[in-house]
């Protein structure tokens, strides 16, 4: 018999839009916890929902496994997992029914179980761990196979209701600060040959995913940090090194991907981890997160380029210094003007996370976004609009004029308060700014000779320009339109209110 079965309920078939964009991880801070519990002595099982059809492959991991406890450890580093995604918390609950109906105990961890933990326990589990998991989790199996007598209430990072029914928080935990510790997650239990099938076959080349931190210290305000809160702590260049060693040597990849929220935070990393890259020979080209301020900071853009980064996101948000400094941001246009361009120059290429709708936004600062991304043609571009999390000051601040709380899959782009425009505005926004980038880029490519019209795939890229720019003055009109709704914003006041 297994003593765990870890699961997670993110399911990319819930997730139309990435499902297909077909760029599958397997859920890693899932594949941490797994590990340490299994150096901890623990038989351990793992159901991977990234792959999943839908719950019913869950029941059937019950059945076959016959867990003695199921845990649905969520994965803390996939940016979505802190959206709280209604597709997935929904999935969260029936997996939940499932094992109870086996009469499997049931602990949760995750974003969304953190912040909303009675509803959890509501839907029958037993425990709900509050932020970061892995030692929790072991203090409290410890307690229920018998080999410690602490309490669960005298365990810190959990909520449970006692024998009487009444609920129990105990006080939160402290977050690890050395995560060298930990073992390297366990990547045994992944079925590697599919992921790898579906990375080929729909691009050309493998990805892993990796991170080097836990946490991020900004103070952002619409940012929400559930798990890690303000702290964070980075994992030693050299043991970062050993793991894509480990990874080179045992899957082969071709690409990695720090899913780190943001990567070299800690000032020298990124130039220590380059050494140790070059002195391993090992070079592996990879996608990170960072930020323009960071990029600046001395010699940082060519040691990312030494280590063998291939394109860097950031987390650009506007082209508007009035919403950067709305947003607590801490970085400025002219920062994200400077970086993208010593990126470029590089020889790195550039992604810009773009956000619309927050409070006090008006259509000359979304021009402004939609200028700096004409000026600086980055060489893609995720939109979003702004997304109330507890916890964040921003949430604080619209939760009176909330309407709904998630988004159903990650395409929703709903505004869940009074926002500078109703819904349809700026799903319509995605649509105009994606369509003006889009052709712009084909055009760019054109004429530097990259696109060639009797190559099958480019033909298909033109027709795609071409229609781009014949619809996209119809779709500016409707936008147009949109904006002239009637609609009464949200009027946002930033209290003092921690985040």
């Amino acid at each position: 018999m297994t003593d765990i079965l870890f699961g997670q309920s993110y399911y990319l078939r819930f997730d139309p839009k990435l499902y297909e964009a077909m760029m599958p991880y397997p859920p890693l801070g899932t594949l941490f916890a797994a590990s340490f519990m299994r150096e901890q002595g623990y038989k351990v099982a793992l159901f991977d929902a990234m792959l999943a059809e839908s719950e019913q492959e869950w029941a059937a991991a019950l059945d076959k496994f016959q867990p003695k406890y199921a845990v649905i450890y969520e994965d803390n580093f996939n940016y979505l997992s802190k959206m709280c995604l209604l597709n997935m918390r929904t999935a969260a609950f029936t997996m939940t029914g499932m094992a109870k109906s086996r009469g499997i105990p049931v602990i949760i961890c995750g974003s969304d179980a953190t912040d909303h933990y009675p509803a959890y326990l509501d839907k029958n589990a037993d425990y709900v761990i509050r932020g970061e998991g892995e030692y929790t989790l072991n203090e409290l199996l410890a307690f229920l196979t018998g080999k410690s007598t602490t309490q669960p209430q005298n365990i810190p990072g959990l909520a449970f209701y006692d024998e009487n029914k009444k609920l129990v928080v105990t006080p939160p935990r402290q977050v690890m600060k050395e995560p060298d510790a930990l073992p390297f997650p366990a990547w045994d239990l992944v079925d590697v040959p599919r992921y790898k099938n579906l990375w080929l076959e729909r691009h050309g080349y493998y990805s892993v995913n990796m991170v080097t931190t836990r946490g991020c210290p900004y103070k952002c305000n619409w940012c929400a940090k559930p798990i890690w809160g303000q702290r964070y702590n980075v994992r030693s260049p050299q043991n970062v090194v050993a793991e894509m060693q480990w990874l080179k040597e045992h899957l082969h990849p071709d690409h990695i991907w720090f899913a780190d929220d943001i990567l070299g935070l800690k000032p020298g990393w990124v130039q220590e981890f380059a050494a140790c890259v070059e002195r391993s020979g090992l070079k592996i080209p990879f996608k990170c997160l960072s930020r323009a301020d960071l990029l600046l900071v001395d010699d940082t853009i060519e040691a990312m380029k030494h280590a063998g980064a291939e394109i860097i996101w950031m987390g650009a948000e506007s082209g508007s210094q009035k919403i950067l400094d709305a947003m607590d941001k801490g970085t400025t246009v002219e920062q994200i003007y400077e970086a993208t361009r010593k990126l470029k120059k590089i020889g790195i290429r550039v992604g810009f996370f773009l956000q619309f709708g927050y409070p006090g936004e008006n259509r000359e600062d979304i021009q402004k976004t939609i200028q700096m991304v004409r000026d600086l043609m980055p060489d893609d571009i995720g939109i979003s609009v702004s997304y109330p999390l507890p916890g964040t000051k921003f949430y604080e601040s619209v939760k009176a004029d909330l309407t709904v709380t998630n988004w159903k899959d990650s395409a929703d782009l709903a505004m869940l308060f009074k926002g500078p425009y109703p819904t349809q505005f700026y799903r319509q926004l995605h649509t105009v700014v994606h369509k003006d980038y889009r052709s712009r880029k084909t055009w760019q490519a054109l004429k530097r000779g990259a696109v060639k019209p009797w190559r099958r795939h480019d033909a298909r890229q033109l027709a795609a320009m071409l229609y781009h720019r014949l619809t996209l003055p119809a779709a500016q009109a409707q936008l147009d339109r949109l904006a002239q709704l009637p609609h009464r914003p949200t009027q946002m006041i930033i209290n003092e209110h921690p985040s």
